[in-house]
């Protein structure tokens, strides 16, 4: 398979409703697709950055920068292109996984449709749908809180996540227990918003039953969490400390973590993501698949990422609707709690060309020669 170009497109896509975690709020998002052409198929990729450096270093304007001016031709000189070779070709440019991710999967998407395979079955999946959590910013008042939490539970999604920060942890949490009882699958998200020094107040947790805090202290402070897990009897998950297989394997050597958060664009792609996946396994840590307010795109390869078997616990794949009102493919929809795992080729889904249009921002094309 060979390069022949490659399309960067903004895209805005305004959320249902703001999205508030201790990073900032969300109103809409203003995402990077990537589209490649080979001379055999073309394929889709989705850039998790957000709009700015807050969540991580990276942000959108910086990934379609490092897309343009090195990752994209640095491809375009491998003589016999498949997904595998995309990390080494990368590896010369530091950091940008993001970026790196959405290319890796755009290109792993074109060579999976050339072929006729499944993205589920070519990650090893062995679901045909995945179980669905939903994530619940922070919000303005508990009773705002409870209505929320209410109607997701009504729309069958079978475990809530509570974004948490310093004077919204606690008591959110015991409102959530008090109204919707102990059988509800609750966990909260931290966002590094604390540091070891609130060990003790985080200890008031424990006596709620949550499934994992996650990512409670800086992404670098894994001896940090490793003293936290010690004082908690809450698991402790990590997210944004994990990188890649390495840091995952280190982590749970240092005893930092019970449980990890995968996200594909986090790590480089969905073969590390994989490769994260196998590490977990190996050390019987069971992960579920964080998400990063994706369009359909990026949902269509989150949820065939889910369906592998060492993804034990619910993920943040929710429904279209729980973000969009109109989603750019065909939008998921909750059944039963569950989301269907697509069958077609690559990822399984393609945009609607016209919604694609509608929320279409602009387009840049890349020629490229061998």
């Amino acid at each position: 398979m060979k390069l022949q170009g490659a399309e960067l497109r903004r895209i805005r896509m305004p959320l249902v409703a703001p999205f508030r975690t201790s990073f900032g709020v969300e109103h809409e998002r203003d995402v990077l697709l990537l589209r490649v052409v080979t001379d055999d198929a073309e394929g889709w990729g989705e850039c998790v950055a957000l709009s700015d450096p807050r969540y991580s270093s990276e942000y959108v304007d910086g990934a379609a920068d490092v897309l343009r001016r090195y990752l994209i031709p640095a491809l375009a000189a491998v003589p016999h292109l498949d997904a595998p070779a995309v990390a080494p070709a990368l590896a010369q440019f530091r950091g940008h996984r993001m970026a790196k991710a959405a290319l890796e999967t755009a290109v792993l998407d074109a060579e999976l449709r050339a072929q006729g395979r499944p993205l589920a079955r070519e990650l090893g999946a062995v679901r045909d749908r995945v179980p669905c959590g939903v994530s619940v910013g922070i919000m303005t008042d508990l009773g705002r809180l409870l209505d929320e939490v209410g109607r997701y539970l009504d729309a069958g999604y079978v475990r809530i996540k509570l974004k948490i920060q310093p004077g919204w942890d606690v008591e959110p949490v015991r409102a959530v227990r008090e109204r919707f009882g102990d059988d509800v699958l609750l966990q909260v998200d931290a966002n590094t918003a604390y540091t070891v020094a609130d060990a003790r107040h985080l200890a008031r947790l424990d006596p709620f039953g949550l499934l994992l805090i996650e990512q409670p202290l800086d992404e670098e402070d894994l001896l940090g969490h490793a003293a936290l897990a010690r004082l908690l009897t809450t698991p402790v998950c990590l997210d944004e400390s994990i990188t890649s297989a390495k840091s995952a394997a280190d982590a749970l050597t240092l005893g930092a973590c019970a449980v990890v958060n995968i996200k594909p664009g986090r790590v480089g792609g969905y073969l590390e993501a994989r490769r994260v996946h196998d590490v977990c396994v190996a050390h019987g840590v069971p992960v579920w698949c964080g998400g990063m307010l994706e369009t359909g795109l990026g949902r269509a390869a989150n949820v065939a990422l889910a369906a592998l078997p060492g993804f034990t616990l619910p993920g943040d794949t929710s429904a279209s609707e729980r973000y969009y009102r109109t989603d750019v493919t065909e939008p998921f929809v909750l059944d039963d709690g569950h989301l269907p795992v697509p069958t077609g080729p690559g990822i399984g889904v393609t945009p609607l060309p016209d919604r694609l249009a509608e929320v279409t921002a602009s387009t840049e094309w890349l020629p490229l020669s061998g």
